[in-house]
């Protein structure tokens, strides 16, 4: 293969948007993962208002429940093979193989492939989710992690749990695992059960149980799905050189919530523009451009913020972590905003984070002061 502009490592959401992004603005890209064009399999749901609706296809919600509040935002689980579609159609190529390493030099990298070919490009994105493959490889310790057990089921028979246009978010019925619910299709639904956080991770066997049981009933499933990941992961350190790590690669999962899907679409544009913009520089400048672009000062600042909430959450004993997001969801429609996907609102994030501790009651404050970290000072 000629040497091109930009090789993708990982076929996921953030990798496949960045790529589009990367080709549209008339850089050769090319995506290397294992099946090449491979529909994603699991589910990803974003905040409506983050995506461009013509180009990101899926299931609306216009009412959206979570921890017994309305949430005035309208939310969306991707129609997976649409986007994909659409993705695909874009000028990025497509190779079936695995990315296993990476060199850097002066004139840009060569990527290093499973089955022995060498890819020379300019700059190296690394979209390989907690992998991280040429981006310094897995986080070491026990990661705090978010796990789940869900079912998809026809949507009749989980009418009395969502209904058609709706989606619960969280469903604290039985802490310290919540119930998401959502339309995946127009007649098919998936219930899930989901550990915010824990290190390590709630097992998918106990989450099954748990399912179970909420339900009184053993689902008859149409497929299956288990979700496991870390929520923890540090941003990309200012001093890192080489790759330009995006998503879950550069730390950009919402520490608190698990999710990053919608700030990995709505971001791989800009990162793309920085880095056309800074290519004419060298392929050092053009890097260095795109992870500026996914870590700005702000971002950095809120994602700290966000961390801090995570250490909170892991301090409150099941028995309050009902109140304590209904404390958040009935906060105004501007901080949810700002917390959930304020990427860079700095100021925004520390206001929710101070409103929420100002609105529980003195037990929950106490376990929140002694996290160290909340309210943000």
């Amino acid at each position: 293969m000629s040497r091109v502009d930009v090789v993708v490592v990982g076929g996921g959401p953030a990798g496949w948007a960045v790529a589009d992004a990367c080709g549209r603005a008339g850089l050769r890209t090319v995506v290397v993962a294992p099946g090449g064009r491979r529909v994603w399999a699991a589910t990803f749901g974003v905040w409506a208002d983050q995506v461009p609706l013509d180009r990101y296809r899926g299931v609306p919600a216009t009412r959206v429940l979570a921890a017994g509040h309305e949430i005035a935002r309208e939310y969306l689980v991707l129609d997976n093979a649409a986007v994909c579609a659409e993705l695909w159609r874009g000028p990025a190529a497509a190779v079936d193989d695995e990315v296993v390493g990476a060199e850097f030099g002066r004139r840009g990298a060569t990527v290093v492939l499973g089955s022995g070919r060498r890819v020379a490009c300019a700059v190296v994105v690394d979209a390989s989710g907690a992998r991280r493959v040429v981006s310094g490889g897995p986080a070491t310790g026990v990661r705090v992690e978010q796990t789940a057990y869900g079912v998809v089921v026809p949507s009749a028979a989980a009418e009395e749990i969502v209904r058609s246009g709706d989606a619960v978010l969280m469903d604290w019925g039985r802490p310290p695992t919540f119930l998401y619910a959502v339309g995946v299709s127009t007649d098919r639904v998936l219930l899930e059960e989901t550990s915010l956080a824990a290190r390590p991770g709630m097992s998918w066997d106990v989450l099954r149980r748990r399912l179970s049981e909420r339900l009184g009933y053993e689902p008859e499933a149409l497929a299956v799905e288990r979700v496991r990941f870390p929520v923890d992961l540090p941003p990309t350190p200012p001093w890192h050189r080489g790759s330009v790590p995006f998503g879950a690669a550069a730390g950009m999962v919402h520490p608190a919530t698990g999710y990053s899907v919608g700030d990995a679409l709505a971001l791989a544009p800009v990162v793309a523009d920085a880095i056309t913009a800074a290519m004419a520089r060298g392929p050092a400048a053009a890097a260095a451009a795109g992870r500026a672009a996914v870590w700005s000062p702000q971002a950095r600042a809120v994602h700290a913020m966000r961390s801090h909430g995570l250490r909170a959450l892991l301090g409150l004993p099941p028995g309050m972590l009902s109140e304590f997001f209904g404390a958040f969801f009935a906060l105004s429609p501007r901080l949810q905003r700002a917390y959930l996907s304020g990427r860079e609102d700095v100021a925004g994030t520390a206001a929710a984070m101070a409103a929420v501790f100002g609105a529980t009651p003195w037990g929950i404050r106490r376990k929140l002061l002694l996290s160290r970290d909340y309210p943000p000072g």
